[in-house]
């Protein structure tokens, strides 16, 4: 393909980014209206770049014309939560909505990677509204904690530099970082309500000045 080409393959793609960046983020805003909890605490969103969709085509044994099809995660939404136990309720609204159909589901937060990643992923299909009309996309939507998603940054990072075959004693202490992500999380989640409850008296005074 060449460049406008691939301007108009993915057009479709930011679209559907763009909306669900602003579907998703409006749901906490609806939750801080009602200075409740909310379960997302941030939603990010991109657009695989072009020489990051060959070069995963190439290593899957994509062809060029299967990739709608063959690679689930050109379009990709991240939304982190405070709390572990906000996942799974994330999880379960997701799969609620009536805009996106969900065709398969990652856990590796139950199961994590053997690298010590750990996420929640959907891979859905979203209707985006075209000049030719509807088009369904496949997007890939990362659900995880603050620390996973700090470590999983840091991962990303580190596999790019040494082209995915990282060091055996970095491994080693990337390991050792995620069981201490996780550990993090998990001392968080008992003292969730003093949390929320600190939160919330915050969030009440921040709107009174």
């Amino acid at each position: 393909m060449e460049g406008e080409q691939w301007k108009s393959f993915l057009a479709p793609y930011n679209q559907a980014v763009e909306e669900l960046k602003v579907k998703l983020r409006g749901i906490r805003s609806q939750y801080e209206l009602e200075h409740s909890h909310s379960p997302i605490e941030f939603v990010t969103g991109r657009v695989k770049p072009i020489a990051s969709i060959l070069d995963k085509a190439k290593r899957k044994n994509i062809s060029l014309s299967n990739i709608e099809e063959g690679l689930q995660d050109i379009a990709g939404i991240r939304m982190m939560c405070q709390f572990v136990d906000d996942i799974r309720f994330v999880v379960n609204m997701l799969k609620s909505r009536n805009d996106l159909e969900i065709i398969e589901e990652r856990d590796y937060i139950t199961s994590q990677k053997d690298s010590g990643y750990r996420s929640y992923h959907l891979v859905a299909k979203y209707p985006v509204q075209t000049i030719s009309g509807e088009k369904k996309l496949l997007v890939e939507i990362q659900i995880r904690t603050l620390s996973m998603n700090f470590w999983a940054t840091i991962e990303h990072s580190l596999n790019y530099k040494y082209s995915g075959n990282i060091p055996d004693n970095i491994k080693v202490r990337l390991k050792r970082a995620a069981e201490a992500a996780y550990s993090l999380d998990e001392e968080m989640s008992q003292i969730r309500g003093e949390i929320q409850e600190a939160q919330a008296v915050f969030s009440r005074k921040t709107d009174k000045k």
